[in-house]
C-alpha cells in the first residue's frame, strides 16, 4: 500500500495534478469574488465561509479524472486488480494520495485567502477544522466517481455531475461550522456531522469502488 500511495503522488505531481493546479484555481476564485459582489468588508466577511468552501470544493474537482484514468491507460489497473491487495485497499490509497496532492494544500492555504475576504478572526481555526474533517470525504466521493468514468471518453464532466450532489452534505455542514465559529456560536454538531459523512465515506465507498472497477474491467 505504500508503495502504492508513493507511486500516485509521484504521477500526480508529474501529470500536472499536484498542489499547484488546485491552489492556483483557488485563488483565482478567490480573487475574482470581490470583483463581483463588491469591495466591502462586511460583505466579504459575511460570504467568506460559503466562498471558501465552495472554492475548495471545486478545486478539488480539477485532478478527479487522473486519479484512475492513467492506470487505465497503460494497463496498470488491470494489473491492479489481479494483485494480491484488495481493490478496496486500493480505492482508500488512491483517495489518499488525492488527499494529500489536493486537499491538504488547499486546507493549509484556506486561512491566507480567507485573510483576503476580511474573514472574521473567530472563524479560521474552526475553517482549518472544517476542511481537515471535510476534504478526505470529498476525495473518497470523487474516487468513487472516477472508477465509475474510468475509461470513458470525456468522462471528466459527467463525473463532475456526478459527485456534486454527493458534495453537498459536506459543503453544508462545513460552511455552517466556519460561520457559527465567525459568529462566536458554538459549531460542534456541525463538526461532528461532518466527520459523521467523512467516516461513512470510507466505511462504504472503498467496497463500492471496488465493485465499479470489477464491472468496468470485465
Amino acid at each position: 500500500m505504500i508503495a502504492l500511495l508513493k507511486r500516485d503522488l509521484a504521477l500526480a505531481l508529474r501529470a500536472g495534478g499536484g498542489f499547484g493546479l488546485g491552489l492556483a484555481f483557488f485563488l483565482i476564485v478567490v480573487v475574482l469574488v470581490p470583483f463581483g459582489v463588491g469591495p466591502e468588508a462586511d460583505i466579504l466577511s459575511r460570504i467568506a465561509p460559503g466562498i471558501l468552501w465552495v472554492g475548495a470544493l471545486l478545486a478539488a474537482l480539477l485532478s478527479l479524472d487522473r486519479i484512475f484514468a492513467l492506470d487505465f491507460e497503460d494497463g496498470s489497473l488491470a494489473l491492479l486488480a489481479t494483485s494480491p491487495l484488495p481493490l478496496e485497499a486500493a480505492g482508500m490509497v488512491k483517495a489518499a494520495a488525492h488527499w494529500i496532492t489536493t486537499g491538504l494544500p488547499l486546507t493549509l492555504a484556506a486561512p491566507l485567502f480567507g485573510f483576503l475576504l476580511h474573514m472574521q478572526s473567530t472563524a479560521y481555526p474552526y475553517l482549518l477544522i472544517s476542511l481537515l474533517i471535510g476534504t478526505p470525504a470529498l476525495s473518497m466521493i470523487g474516487t468513487f466517481g472516477a472508477a465509475l468514468t474510468v475509461g470513458l471518453r470525456r468522462g471528466g464532466l459527467l463525473l463532475s455531475l456526478l459527485v456534486l450532489p454527493l458534495y453537498v452534505p459536506t459543503l453544508l455542514f462545513g460552511a455552517e461550522a466556519v460561520r457559527r465559529g465567525a459568529a462566536g456560536l458554538d459549531a460542534t454538531s456541525a463538526l461532528v456531522l461532518q466527520a459523521g459523512i467523512t467516516a461513512g465515506c470510507f466505511a462504504i465507498l472503498p467496497f463500492a469502488t471496488a465493485a465499479v472497477l470489477r464491472i468496468n474491467l470485465r
